[in-house]
């Protein structure tokens, strides 16, 4: 379990690093096969998550409370991932439509009288305005998406770290139970030597008498 879940975290590192380089904007860099290694490396993480909670379920019952909350965390950043994804799509493909109007727009012939009249339709701009309204809608939801999936996330784990504390201090009362047993005995095992010594030295001193 423990080489599955580091080649998962090291997939979550990759991709962050994917992210990275889709914000530096590098000349020649190949954005496409960037976004499908992206997508990629998402699926095999989720896919890898899957496999962790069933060897969560197999592994020893004192170490599953600690092995499910990091694969959680996995499963968080994975969302947090994919949520990043679709923003940038989201992103690209307002900035494609964009691009698109705007070389409509200039590709245009206007009418020429003495002087040029630039007509404007309002219906387009009406469609345009409604267009990025839209899109902003579903940046909201997104991003409230985003916020939801990151609560829920951290209530399992509080929820994990409470019943980890439980089960700390029940571990810290049974240790405390022992450690009285333990104290009792080492009396018990003094009082045997003292005796043990004491009745040694009285048989030694019955033989000196007998012999003398």
């Amino acid at each position: 379990m423990e080489t599955l879940y580091h080649q998962t975290n090291k997939l979550v590192q990759e991709t962050q690093h994917l992210f990275s380089l889709l914000e530096k904007k590098t000349p020649n860099l190949d954005v496409k096969e960037i976004e499908n290694s992206i997508e990629s490396k998402i699926n095999l993480i989720n896919s890898n998550c899957e496999r962790l909670d069933v060897l969560c379920l197999k592994g020893p019952i004192f170490q599953r409370q600690n092995a499910k909350m990091r694969v959680d965390q996995l499963k968080y950043d994975s969302r947090h991932l994919t949520a990043a994804l679709n923003s940038w799509r989201n992103k690209m493909l307002k900035k494609q439509r964009e691009e698109a109007e705007r070389e409509a727009l200039l590709s245009r012939t206007f009418t020429t009288n003495d002087h040029v009249d630039i007509m404007i339709d309002h219906n387009v701009q009406h469609n345009y305005s409604l267009r990025n309204a839209i899109g902003g809608v579903d940046d909201l939801l997104q991003s409230g998406s985003s916020i939801l999936d990151s609560l829920r996330s951290q209530r399992i784990t509080l929820k994990g770290a409470h019943k980890k504390l439980i089960d700390i201090g029940n571990t810290l009362g049974l240790s405390k139970t022992t450690m009285r047993l333990i104290e009792q005995r080492a009396r018990q095992d003094g009082f045997i030597l003292v005796g043990g010594m004491l009745f040694t030295c009285l048989v030694i001193i019955l033989v000196i008498i007998y012999l003398t």
